[in-house]
């Protein structure tokens, strides 16, 4: 529980300290669209197939704070830095720099006490195939919020 809370403190720390390029309107879309996504993942993943879950393999309030203030300042760090101006192969490397970011993240969340989080039959190198997905989810749907703005 306290690499958990520890990691949701700085990951909002750092979300909203370095944040240059979203305004408000789009931090509440990627907050809300992280929430979104997660939810319809995590029922099939964690709650419905017993893939991995958080604290233990019940439904648990516990589980909340993962969906809500975990992940979000993921997301807005992750569009925040990305180089949009750049060549593709930067943007590339970038999204692969993020995934293998998370990937050790989730490798460490694995580790005994303070962390909390189980794998069943999920293996880590799923994450490896679909972090990349989520994250161009992501990318994409802040675009897509971007030229509706404007």
């Amino acid at each position: 529980m306290f690499g958990f809370i520890t990691a949701i403190i700085l990951f909002n720390l750092l979300a909203f300290t370095t944040n240059k390029r979203l305004n408000k309107n789009e931090l509440l879309h990627i907050w809300m669209f992280t929430i979104a996504f997660q939810a319809v993942t995590e029922t099939y993943i964690d709650f419905k197939y017993h893939g991995y879950w958080y604290f233990t393999k019940e439904i648990n309030w516990w589980v909340l704070p993962a969906f809500t203030v975990l992940i979000p300042p993921v997301n807005i760090m992750f569009i925040n830095w990305y180089p949009f101006k750049q060549l593709f192969y930067k943007q590339i490397l970038y999204i692969l720099f993020w995934v293998i970011a998370i990937t050790l993240y989730e490798l460490i969340s694995l580790l005994p006490e303070p962390w909390d989080f189980y794998h069943n039959w999920w293996r880590i190198w799923y994450s490896l195939l679909v972090n990349p997905i989520l994250l161009i989810a992501v990318l994409f749907y802040y675009k897509w919020v971007c030229k509706i703005n404007s």
